[in-house]
């Protein structure tokens, strides 16, 4: 009777230095699992979180940046709202947002199906095609600015094919949107190209394969089939560009700084200027706040349609 008692008191005692291994090795491992990501946090907590909270008190505060706060609590909204240079910005900014949206979108799936294919110097034009979303915002600012003059290169042509009286592209105010559109497209669309790449040279052959056999076109193959495998990555193209056209600001203020006039004043050019042009930190802060609710709104609604329209396969 004593043998198999110590026995089992020997294996009691094995079984609990197991398991203090065991747990010592799990707790190691946490540690080293958030020594990776805390410089993350950190940085998230530094540089994101304890602004956005700041910013939020700010909006109810009115302060120059010298002078002490005043707490004013939703009277900068409500100044805000009755300014017309921001009610503009925000429908500049939806004009902007939905047709560069459209546009990048329909380009960036075309260039993708294009350069898909079998076809010599594929991979230059690939290159060729993603360099602007690189190059600097200050060169594309001035080389395009160049292109939009009235005796610019584009206006030369127009006229050479008939047009006397071209458009005044960034010196017109109905045609600076527009204007900033087409730069705004021609910079972003190489990224979302490589997105689209990577996502039809995920689609299996067979598919295509079995539908030649069946009797399908190539419009319907791509109707049927292409589209429908592309829509996950449709909707991150969707999501990205939406946020990024409602905050753009340096494109902008680089080419046309709000003009002519206000024409071109998007939300984030109205931030701009309330801190540091009107040294109004609260009217900034506001409309900023206004900004993040819309973005965060649309966010939101995308997500909740994601699962009526997109197809994970």
């Amino acid at each position: 009777m004593i043998l198999p008692s110590l026995c089992m008191k020997g294996e009691i005692h094995l079984e609990a230095r197991t398991s203090k291994k065991r747990m010592s090795l799990n707790a190691r491992n946490t540690l080293v699992g958030l020594s990776f990501i805390l410089p993350n946090f950190i940085g998230f907590f530094i540089f994101v979180l304890i602004p956005v909270v700041f910013s939020l008190a700010l909006s109810m505060a009115e302060w120059d940046g010298y002078n002490p706060m005043k707490f004013v609590g939703l009277d900068n909204f409500a100044a805000i709202f009755k300014d017309r240079v921001f009610r503009g910005s925000i429908w500049k900014t939806a004009y902007f947002s939905i047709f560069t949206v459209l546009f990048s979108m329909c380009a960036s799936l075309g260039l993708a199906v294009l350069l898909n294919q079998k076809m010599k110097g594929k991979g230059f034009f690939r290159c060729a095609i993603f360099f602007p979303y690189v190059a600097s915002n200050v060169a594309v600012a001035v080389v395009w600015n160049f292109l939009f003059m009235d005796i610019g290169p584009i206006n030369n042509m127009l006229r050479s094919i008939g047009i006397e009286n071209p458009p005044g592209w960034t010196a017109s105010s109905d045609w600076v949107i527009p204007a900033l559109i087409i730069v705004n497209v021609w910079k972003n669309m190489g990224y979302f190209m490589i997105v689209y790449l990577a996502a039809l040279q995920d689609i299996p052959e067979s598919l295509y394969e079995a539908a030649k056999i069946d009797g399908a076109n190539s419009l319907q193959r791509f109707k049927s089939i292409t589209i429908p495998m592309l829509t996950p990555s449709t909707f991150f193209v969707v999501m990205m560009l939406t946020i990024n056209s409602f905050k753009v600001f340096d494109l902008v203020y680089l080419m046309t700084q709000g003009g002519p006039g206000n024409a071109s004043t998007m939300m984030s050019q109205y931030i701009y200027n309330q801190a540091f042009i009107s040294w109004s930190y609260g009217r900034s802060s506001a409309a900023a706040m206004i900004l993040f609710l819309i973005v965060a709104a649309l966010t939101a609604l995308q997500f909740r349609l994601e699962k009526k329209w997109v197809s994970y396969m």
